[in-house]
């Protein structure tokens, strides 16, 4: 076990994660060639095994998740339209206003519990036809949900809530950065929850330990209009063959080991809950994320007080802390960062 802060516990996100000595050699042998060509062997790969996991006819390699939702909402809608998220999500409140800037269409934001809402909420909030309002075009979903605490999406309540956006000629977009973590923390394929939507995102280089990349997934013609997109966006790429090795080995190798990483983020906010003072639900961690928290004291001071232990965490909001677990964190750093925050309370 580490001991000094020198060599401190990350659980700033799952985002830290660097490539094994493996993901590096796959790297260095990635057979290459300008995939804007569509020429590069090991790219295409990477795409058709994606589509394939998620059962849809094609995939597209982006350089991040963000930019795999921003060319979901441009593919599915044109300026001056209205997509409903939660209003938590990420592509609404952390992707730096794209869904104006890149599409110029407007969020209509629902309020769910820890990211979750239902049919009702979604039929509420649909304008009536008239050319005085914006037209609905996209409902976005995100499993598991980041600001949720990692929180899953039940299968049911997708099927509720696509039914509802089908019945209004709705499209639908899965933001699924996180989708391998629902997949293996429930045992549900990942094709089972893509099947109700017609675009989803899914990130290699969180959990998974990529150190670049993402996919959007969805039929073959949208994808085609995706890939313009990408190109119009800046995000065409030449020999990525070298970075998509990366990411299919990491499909291939560390989907199943995600279950590690639930189990410490459990056995961390349990140990939390037994740290006098401490805000903190272990039955709310279906994942790989911890909320936390210390009464009166801001989450930012916590945060520092952490951090000259020796342990890195965030700050999710003015009282609430975020950690997350990753290959980078064994249960052995978790004990670490237990000890840390028992001592908080000590100024």
């Amino acid at each position: 076990m580490r001991n000094d802060i020198s060599s401190p516990v990350d659980l700033r996100s799952d985002t830290i994660t660097k490539p094994t000595s493996a993901m590096r050699e796959a790297m260095a042998a990635a057979e290459v060639g300008d995939d804007v060509f569509g020429e590069d062997p090991t790219v295409r790969e990477l795409e058709a095994e994606t589509a394939a996991l998620l059962g849809k006819e094609a995939a597209l390699f982006t350089v991040s998740g963000t930019m795999a939702n921003q060319l979901a909402i441009r593919s599915h809608t044109e300026p001056g339209d209205e997509i409903l998220v939660e209003a938590n999500a990420h592509l609404y409140y952390y992707e730096s206003g794209g869904p104006a800037a890149l599409s110029g269409v407007m969020c209509r934001c629902l309020q769910g519990e820890r990211g979750v809402f239902n049919s009702a909420d979604l039929e509420s909030a649909l304008r009536p036809s008239n050319l005085h309002f914006p037209r609905t075009r996209l409902v976005c979903i995100e499993n598991t949900h980041n600001r949720g605490g990692g929180k899953i999406w039940p299968l049911e309540r997708i099927q509720e809530v696509a039914g509802a956006a089908r019945r209004h000629g709705l499209r639908l977009h899965l933001d699924g950065a996180r989708l391998w973590n629902a997949a293996a923390a429930t045992g549900i394929a990942e094709q089972q929850w893509a099947a109700p939507f017609d675009t989803v995102s899914v990130c290699f280089s969180k959990g998974l330990g990529a150190p670049v990349g993402s996919a959007l997934a969805g039929s073959k013609d949208l994808l085609a209009r995706v890939r313009r997109f990408r190109k119009m966006f800046g995000g065409g790429m030449r020999q990525a063959g070298i970075i998509a090795a990366g990411a299919l080995f990491a499909l291939r190798n560390h989907r199943a080991r995600l279950a590690e990483d639930h189990a410490n983020a459990k056995a961390l906010a349990e140990g939390i809950a037994r740290c006098k003072g401490f805000d903190v639900a272990p039955r709310e961690v279906e994942t790989n994320m911890v909320r936390f928290g210390l009464p009166g004291v801001p989450a930012q001071e916590v945060v520092e007080r952490l951090r000259s232990r020796g342990v890195l965490v965030l700050a999710a909001d003015p009282l609430t802390i975020r950690a997350v677990t990753s290959l980078m964190v064994s249960i052995e750093d978790i004990h670490r960062a237990v000890n840390a925050i028992a001592k908080v309370t000590e100024g």
